[in-house]
């Protein structure tokens, strides 16, 4: 046995801090997930409640009589004269707030204020509540979501006079005060849950300064009360006492108990609850000791096992992220530098997102995880009888293989269509589509000829699968809704749209009653749906199909795919498309220690069935994989046979209609639409990402523009062969 495997085996408490490192992990995706929101929320209220009060300043308006029976008071409009300066100040301050511009200085403006009104004019919990937010944004500043931070890399960098320093000072008083902070607002709650719990009389000196009366909730329940103000004030399980407490506001407020600052408790909760209580806390204490109790190293120990994972998709991201907390060195390999979420990359095909919308670079994701490296480079082959994969003239030793080096589009043997008929598995292809495509429309502005008019904008799509549907639905909707007034010789809306099918419907694995709901919403838009149509020619000037001659100069290729050469590096058997047959386990006959996922494998683990090329098929794989791994090097035995749980099938058509599929359940239109943008959002890598795609989706849907309408690349990359118009066939021209 080796030394790994006497590690893990003997020692007692693996599965403990394995726990306390899930734990952990969960806290720091609700930070980087949650805590931007809660940020934009907290803003957001604050800066609508205070513009209000400017408002009603300028106006003259006095709210004194109607503060005690306010839903939410506007504490501070009496505490100084209604001069318009002072409205005005008090009126940008919050769009300041809003915007997370200046966000440091809005604040402890706002935080000197408050506190004057409390300690000088009407003392409300409310006001307290205001201060506690406003020092957080004076001491930590505006979250990801704030022009701050975008704007904050330039600032650090600049000529302006004390941006730099400024800057450095913000980030100095973050790093060193943030902390302590945070034991500030644990202490400050805590304390008066204790008062409310024990019927302790708060000293007159600091009546005024903790919010005593609005946790009057807690009266009837000392005990909880009690516990709540210890949780706090030694920052023990502090997320869950926050979440509870919460909850049992929010319980009393719906019951109609509501109290004026039920928000803003609520509201300093939530920091809590989203960004920790922070270093001086058990929580902290107790995650680092059991992290390290079992002396697992960061870094993979000398000798440890060599994982390398051919392919950055997402098999081979779901592989890696598994194999953090392992003591394995693990690389990951890809010829490029980026993860890219290709269920999106026909949207940039039709200029609706950018590349960078849908694609992360590879070691931006793994930064943290230190037993990982990620090295740019083309393998070209295997040798398995040397354990060592080939990039080029260079030899990577491996213990344990993994395969996920998908797929690329086929021709079924036609290679000469591809200049004419490219395909979209890629960024370039996609920048390639959208340049065709466009540059279509700027030629057929200054043809002097109808029918080459015609040709340029007569756009055939051939395959009627997810991506064909796709492509086709939102060339039409481009055409029809997104270039109106653009041209002046012609009409974007007279451009034919075709989808070819050789099938006798589109989407064939998809039940039948949604692919003719499909049909129809394509034909809504205007899109030619041919079914049951062969292509027997493609070339500069257009298809051949069922010996008819459609003339047309831009024609993309979503038919048909077909796996990487892995079958050919490992002398392994594959099916016609080339994909590897692999074990239950998902490793290769007689390789052992070589996994395959994703398009590239051929696993019948979906009841007996292959295993469709979809994201989550490949993401279940890595997973899978990497338990295998991990059971490997702990020496136990080993999971149960891979099986695939289906989700679900999705094809988009539009702007408005989609079409899904889920165990059984149809769902179609406006519905199936945005549960399809919704789970394609969700599966997004990155916060940057996920906020661009809705913003450039939102634009489109309102205004129906395109943001990266941009013709890039060699114009002359496209065949300009001579149309060929006689094949012995009759010529479709309508």
């Amino acid at each position: 046995m080796s030394s790994t495997h006497r590690f893990f085996s003997t020692h007692p408490t693996t599965r403990l801090s394995r726990s306390a490192r899930t734990i952990a992990s969960a806290y720091r995706l609700l930070e980087r997930s949650g805590a931007p929101f809660v940020d934009v929320l907290i803003r957001l209220w604050l800066a609508k409640v205070f513009f209000v009060s400017g408002v009603l300043r300028i106006f003259g308006v006095s709210l004194a009589p109607y503060l005690p029976h306010a839903v939410y008071p506007v504490p501070w409009v009496e505490a100084f004269s209604p001069t318009y300066p002072g409205a005005t100040i008090q009126m940008t301050i919050p769009i300041l707030l809003a915007l997370g511009l200046a966000t440091r200085w809005a604040a402890l403006y706002m935080l000197i204020l408050v506190l004057a009104v409390q300690i000088n004019y009407v003392p409300l919990d409310i006001n307290l509540y205001s201060a506690v937010l406003f020092g957080w944004f004076a001491i930590c500043g505006a979250g990801p979501l704030s022009l701050d931070q975008l704007l904050a890399r330039g600032l650090g960098d600049t000529a302006l006079p004390f941006a730099t320093a400024l800057t450095k000072l913000a980030r100095a008083i973050t790093r060193h005060l943030k902390l302590y902070y945070q034991l500030f607002i644990r202490l400050w709650l805590a304390l008066a849950l204790f008062a409310v719990s024990t019927g302790t009389r708060v000293p007159s000196g600091l009546r005024n300064l903790i919010p005593e009366q609005s946790l009057v909730h807690f009266a009837p329940a000392p005990v909880f009360a009690l516990i709540g103000a210890l949780l706090l004030a030694f920052g023990l399980l502090t997320r869950p006492a926050t979440l509870l407490l919460s909850a049992t506001v929010a319980e009393i407020h719906l019951a109609g108990a509501a109290a004026p600052a039920d928000v803003y408790f609520l509201m300093t909760l939530a920091l809590l609850a989203f960004y920790g209580p922070g270093g001086l806390s058990l929580d902290r204490w107790v995650l680092r000791a059991l992290a390290k109790i079992d002396g697992t190293q960061t870094r993979p120990p000398d000798g440890a096992p060599r994982v390398v994972i051919v392919g950055a998709g997402f098999g081979g991201l779901a592989c890696a992220t598994r194999l953090a907390q392992m003591p394995a060195r693990v690389t990951l390999v890809d010829r490029h530098n980026y993860h890219l979420f290709q269920p999106l990359l026909y949207q940039v095909a039709m200029a609706s997102l950018s590349p960078a919308d849908i694609a992360a670079t590879v070691r931006g994701l793994f930064s943290d995880q230190l037993n990982s490296e990620v090295l740019l480079g083309q393998v070209t082959g295997v040798d398995t009888i040397g354990q060592a994969v080939l990039i080029g003239t260079r030899r990577l030793p491996y213990d344990y293989l993994v395969l996920a080096t998908g797929a690329s589009h086929s021709y079924f043997g036609r290679e000469e269509w591809e200049p004419y008929a490219p395909g979209l598995k890629t960024i370039d292809d996609a920048v390639e589509i959208r340049r065709r495509l466009l540059s279509a429309f700027e030629r057929a502005e200054s043809a002097e000829d109808s029918t080459e008019r015609r040709d340029l904008l007569t756009f055939v799509i051939v395959g009627g699968g997810p991506t064909g549907v796709e492509l086709a639905g939102d060339i039409a909707e481009l055409v029809r809704y997104g270039m109106e007034k653009e041209f002046r010789h012609f009409d974007p809306a007279s451009a034919r749209v075709i989808l070819i099918q050789s099938a006798v419907r589109i989407l064939p694995t998809f039940p039948e009653v949604l692919s003719e709901k499909a049909q129809r919403s394509l034909e809504r838009l205007g899109v030619e749906v041919r079914l049951e149509s062969k292509v027997e020619q493609i070339d500069a000037g257009g298809v051949l199909i069922n010996g008819e001659r459609l003339a047309s100069r831009t024609v993309l290729w979503a038919a048909g795919v077909v796996a990487s050469p892995a079958a050919q590096w490992l002398h392994a058997p594959a099916d016609r498309n080339g994909r590897v047959k692999v074990e239950a386990d998902l490793t290769v006959a007689g390789l052992p220690n070589v996994f395959v996922i994703g398009d590239t494998a051929l696993a019948k683990a979906w009841n007996g069935k292959p295993v469709p090329g979809l994201a989550p098929a490949a993401k279940q794989g890595g997973a899978y994989v990497a338990r295998v791994i991990v059971s490997r090097l702990q020496g136990r035995p080993a999971p149960p046979p891979f099986r695939y749980r289906h989700m679900g099938s999705l094809a988009t058509i539009g702007r408005k209609a989609a079409v899904a599929h889920f165990n059984g359940v149809n769902v179609s239109g406006a519905p199936a639409w945005w549960l399809w943008g919704l789970i394609h959002v969700a599966l997004l890598v990155g916060l940057r990402n996920r906020i661009s795609v809705m913003f450039s989706w939102f634009w489109a849907y309102l205004t129906f523009k395109r943001g990266t309408r941009l013709i890039t690349g060699d114009a002359t990359a496209i065949p300009e062969e001579r149309p060929q118009r006689d094949h012995g066939a009759t010529i479709v021209q309508s």
